[in-house]
């Protein structure tokens, strides 16, 4: 079974950039769709964007299209997703998830998660 780590989250101002990172360990990454979700407090945990193996097939949730980017390095078994104008209701936990088979964005099709992320930002 695959093991996902997330990274690169942190406190930013409204308008600022991050770029989130899934590293991969176990399994065979290539093979695994993966999911970027999100939960803020009280809130559900929700989808933002996920990637299929091979990097063609993406989806976006329309609450980040434009501003959010998802990509992968099947070489360095990492999956990217680039936060571009961020925005106080961006602030949450992110998750990144693997699933064999295609891309899907319900929590109950994702059979690994990671530890998740904190991503702030400020007004």
């Amino acid at each position: 079974q695959v093991h996902l780590v997330e990274s690169g989250g942190g406190l930013v101002q409204a308008g600022g950039s991050l770029r989130l990172s899934c590293a991969a360990s176990g399994g065979t990454f290539s093979s695994y769709a993966i999911g970027w979700f999100r939960q803020a407090p009280g809130k559900e945990r929700e989808f933002v964007a996920a990637i299929g193996w091979s990097g063609r097939s993406t989806n976006v949730a329309d609450s980040v299209v434009g501003r959010f980017t998802i990509s992968r390095d099947n070489a360095k078994n990492t999956v990217y997703l680039q936060m571009n104008s961020l925005k106080p209701e961006d602030t949450a936990v992110y998750y990144c998830a693997a699933r064999s088979g295609p891309i899907r964005t319900e929590t109950t099709e994702f059979a690994s998660w990671g530890q998740g992320t904190q991503v702030t930002v400020s007004s």
